[in-house]
């Protein structure tokens, strides 16, 4: 698939690290104090949206675990742009059977224009609710 190289050096670092992203020293990368969720990456990945506030600005992303990379951005445990903007709101989320699959997904949609994606979240979750709380009901 078209676009795919980046992605899947990240796919070999995680590979080389273990499913649940820690190097053979036990180290995750900074993040400390995480729940622990399952992230075997095999099984599939979410593409997901965070915002600060309805009609906010917008974070489109991708990742294995999406109940626990919701958690790092809501708790600020991630360094980069959600951090800086205050973008703790998952407000879409969308589940893909292959990685690879939630990966494309997100490379065409970064391309998308601003509009298609609020059209994509009022289909989804017309009030821009906080999901996080039902990730696991």
């Amino acid at each position: 698939m078209a676009g795919l190289d980046p992605a899947i050096h990240v796919l070999n670092r995680c590979a080389e690290k273990g499913v649940d992203g820690r190097d053979e020293h036990g180290h995750d990368g900074g993040v400390v104090d995480a729940p622990e969720y399952p992230l075997d990456m095999q099984k599939g990945g979410w593409v997901y949206i965070m915002t600060n506030r309805r009609n906010g600005m917008l974070y489109l992303g991708v990742t294995s675990g999406l109940a626990r990379r919701a958690w790092q951005h809501r708790e600020g445990r991630i360094d980069g742009f959600t951090k800086q903007y205050g973008l703790t709101r998952l407000v879409w989320y969308e589940w893909h059977d292959d990685i690879r699959l939630a990966i494309q997904r997100e490379t065409t949609m970064k391309h998308w224009s601003r509009a298609w994606k609020v059209r994509l979240i009022h289909g989804m979750n017309p009030d821009w609710d906080d999901l996080y709380e039902t990730l696991n009901q």
